[in-house]
């Protein structure tokens, strides 16, 4: 019982801490009986988690299986691909102090590989380093898609300039495996300068790469942590490339065919990664083309970490020299094992295009029966339309009887009282005015012609080149101000320039059928019933069958049919060698759909229909794409210019691809270097999906009543008023109406609307066509020009403008 008057505590209380009873608390422990609940009631003791850890990796054997397998003995060597982001990052003494390893290690070069490999028999595990070319965007990019693990080298100072900053973008756009970063160097510095060039380094790191660690590399202890780091990080998945069957090419050698020695047989080897790899399945060699296997064998494996293998390491060499690997092959016969030999009746075929029989659309001629049930279906689907005295059935078909266009017509009693008369009268005084007029427009528009003996050849190209910019970003800046809006010609009738248009009551609601009026194009193309389902059932095939074939980890030989010389040339001049294998109908030429955003490097008008180059997944080609909204609707609109502020669809013909799959869109410049202009995803592949071209021709209102106006400038001919008259018309401040009836022959017109004009609005009216990409697919893509690196460094910028 507290007494009356007593202090009791309130809410702000001192709480002061509890006694501790020391370090040596064994004695409470063992009273516990070991367990020792600490931290909030949500908390597990230490005996509850460690259950739970290993209960968790009971239900993943999967993700333990393949973490032991890849540099292990049965699995992949470990592939790192050394990427240097900087002109001064020195990934050659990088490779020289990984090599550096203890007496237990193994060292195998590589040559002109521009890597090496390193076994650890100790440690079971080995590693195979390959280095990126400085510069070469596409070898960059290549070997991301196969990689296990990236390794970025950083320059102590500045971290990375403006190639490495670019080649950043790629590989996010793209996709990135596991990746590690080293700071080599930087020992030179006076101390307080590396303190505070790492501390800028550090900070600047957070935002590029949330999470990551920054590894010095100046001695064989820290790279010996690295090389801890990439053997136990956890491995990053491209589902592009889990799903298929690839290798790195270890070792090539080519083989001329009896008919030419400019195509022949590819002998390719290296390491099965991904999937199961099937000789009857068609391989794609990025950059090349798709091909088929004739064979795969199974020579012995060059980084085998049994000492017995080790001892023939002179035979593997032979095979890596691609100039004479002619002459270890004899040598090597003896020990290679044919593992499977290729199914004329199960293998893939190369056919990627429908030949279009022109005859598929012939008919015989119809019977009585199906004549008579045309005409019984022609008279329950028509309608009687009142229509104007000459107007075509083609034109009858855009006029929709509806009760709301009855109404409208009743309203307009109340306009028919307005003398026609005075508006013929000012109709014809304007006309008059006008033909005066139209002469000195014509002046205005002559070409001027300069002499060329006095201008420079080089200094005009540069001219030209700037001039036909500012013609681009004139064209962008009016469409965004006028969006689709067109002169009407005055030379040509509009209804014979835009007689392909057609005119809809509704864009979302109004029906288009997919099937119509397709183009020649459309015949050579392969489409699915249901895409999404294939899609899955391949899926569902490739987790839960198991397909015979050379597994994963295996080292192994194919033998690649009607390769080009090219491939092997390029192989010798140290790009890297990649091969997919390609799922059931990739192969086959089909409409490609792919999200996209722009870039925010990129500030250049792109035009649609515009080449450009496009990395989907493991392709590279060149095609002209069309840009479309990206809605939920069943119709599209044409975007003639790549917008800034949106998500685009891109439309182009191209070989099927199952997403998902990244994708880059890439811009040559004229020197032959590549900008990245936008990045973003596989959406479908689609040949249905509508993409419609919206035309709007816009006229003036000229005498303005009480819902009729005369609206001029808009067409330039009585016919054309007449041909366009069942077509709706909308103004930019809401209104609606349509044309009652032309005016004079000068192309004016009376116009009925759901209200008043006003004097500064502006009538519109839509016309829509559906349009298609060009079929101008090229697997073929020019090797980039290297980046011109900056001396102004990207990283520092950053972090003072914070």
């Amino acid at each position: 019982m507290v007494a009356a008057g007593a202090h009791r505590p309130g809410p702000l209380k001192q709480q002061n801490k509890a006694h501790k009873g020391g370090k040596h608390s064994g004695s409470s422990q063992r009273r516990a009986g070991g367990e020792v609940r600490r931290g909030g009631p949500g908390r597990l003791p230490r005996r509850e988690l460690v259950g739970a850890g290993v209960h968790a990796l009971q239900l993943c054997p999967q993700v333990l299986a393949e973490k032991r397998s890849l540099g292990s003995r049965d699995g992949p060597p470990h592939l790192v691909v050394l990427v240097p982001l900087h002109s001064r990052a020195a990934a050659h003494d990088t490779l020289h102090l990984l090599q550096s390893q203890d007496s237990a290690v193994v060292h195998v070069d590589e040559g002109r590989a521009g890597g090496f490999a390193l076994l650890c028999p100790r440690l079971k595990q080995r590693w195979r380093f390959v280095t990126a070319q400085a510069g070469d965007l596409h070898a960059v990019l290549d070997l991301a898609k196969v990689a296990d693990s990236l390794l970025f080298i950083l320059d102590p100072v500045d971290g990375w300039d403006s190639a490495g900053e670019h080649c950043l973008s790629c590989l996010f756009a793209q996709g990135l495996p596991s990746y590690a970063l080293a700071v080599p160097g930087g020992t030179d510095l006076p101390p307080k300068k590396r303190i505070d060039a790492r501390k800028k380094l550090a900070k600047a790191i957070e935002k590029r790469f949330p999470e990551a660690k920054l590894f010095p590399l100046n001695t064989e202890q820290e790279s010996l942590l690295l090389l801890r780091h990439l053997a136990t990080q956890k491995q990053r998945h491209l589902a592009f490339r889990d799903r298929r069957a690839h290798l790195l090419a270890y070792a090539a050698e080519f083989v001329p065919g009896q008919e030419s020695d400019l195509v022949g047989t590819l002998k390719v080897s290296g390491f099965v990664r991904g999937q199961t790899l099937d000789v009857n399945s068609l391989v794609h060699i990025v950059g090349h083309g798709d091909f088929q296997m004739s064979q795969v064998d199974a020579p012995p494996d060059p980084l085998s970490l049994n000492p017995r293998v080790v001892k023939g390491q002179k035979r593997s060499q032979d095979m890596e020299i691609q100039d004479d690997s002619v002459n270890g092959t004899d040598e090597m016969e003896e020990d290679v094992k044919v593992l499977m030999k290729a199914d004329p009746n199960k293998q893939e075929s190369l056919q990627s295009e429908v030949v279009p029989d022109p005859m598929e659309g012939e008919q015989t001629w119809p019977t009585e029966e199906e004549l008579q049930e045309a005409e019984a279906s022609l008279k329950a689907n028509r309608k009687v339309v009142k229509v104007p005295k000459g107007t075509s059935k083609y034109q009858a078909a855009w006029i929709v009887d509806d009760e709301e266009e009855g109404s409208q017509e009743d309203d307009d009693d109340e306009d028919d009282d307005i003398d026609d008369d005075m508006m013929e009268e000012a109709v014809s005084q304007e006309g008059e005015s006008s033909e005066e007029e139209e002469e000195p427009a014509e002046e205005e528009c002559e070409t001027m012609t300069v002499s060329e003996c006095l201008r420079d050849d080089q200094y005009d190209e540069k001219v030209e080149e700037d001039e036909q910019m500012l013609e681009r970003y004139k064209q962008e800046r009016m469409d965004e101000m006028f969006p689709d809006e067109v002169d009407t010609p005055r030379d040509i009738p509009a209804r014979v320039r835009f007689q392909k248009y057609r005119g809809l009551k509704s864009f979302r609601t109004s029906p288009w059928d997919p099937k119509e009026n397709l183009p020649r194009d459309y015949a050579r193309i392969f489409q699915f019933q249901d895409f999404s389902r294939t899609r899955k059932h391949l899926f569902r095939q490739i987790e839960k069958e198991e397909t015979e074939g050379a597994s994963v980890g295996w080292y192994v030989t194919l033998h690649v049919c009607n390769v080009p010389v090219s491939v092997m040339e390029s192989f010798k001049e140290g790009k890297p060698l990649v091969l997919f294998s390609l799922l059931p109908h990739e192969q086959k030429m089909s409409v490609l759909n792919f999200l996209v955003r722009r870039h925010p490097s990129n500030s250049e008008p792109v035009r649609a229909k515009e080449e450009l180059i496009f990395h989907c997944g493991f392709r590279r080609f060149r095609a002209s794409p069309l840009f479309s909204q990206h809605t939920s609707a069943d119709k599209h609109k044409l975007e003639r210019f790549l917008r800034p502020d949106a998500a685009l669809v891109v439309t182009v013909y191209a070989p099927i691809t199952f997403p998902p799959a990244s994708v880059l869109l890439f811009k040559q410049r004229s020197n032959g270097m590549h900008d990245l202009i936008a990045t973003g995803s596989l959406l479908s592949v689609d040949p249905d999906r509508i993409v419609i071209k919206r035309l709007v021709l816009s006229g003036h209102p000229f005498k303005i009543f009480t819902k009729t106006a005369v609206v001029r400038y808009m067409f330039f001919n009585r016919e054309d008023v007449m041909w366009f008259k069942p077509v709706e018309l909308r103004t930019k401040w809401g209104r609606r109406g349509h044309i009652k009836e032309p005016l004079g022959t000068h192309g004016h017109m009376k116009c009925h609307f759901d209200g008043q004009l006003k004097s500064q609005d502006t009538v519109l009216l839509n016309l829509y066509k559906r349009v298609y990409p060009k079929w101008t697919y090229d697997p073929h893509v020019p090797e980039p020009v290297p980046w011109v690196r900056s001396e102004s460094v990207l990283l520092v910028q950053e972090v003072e403008m914070e």
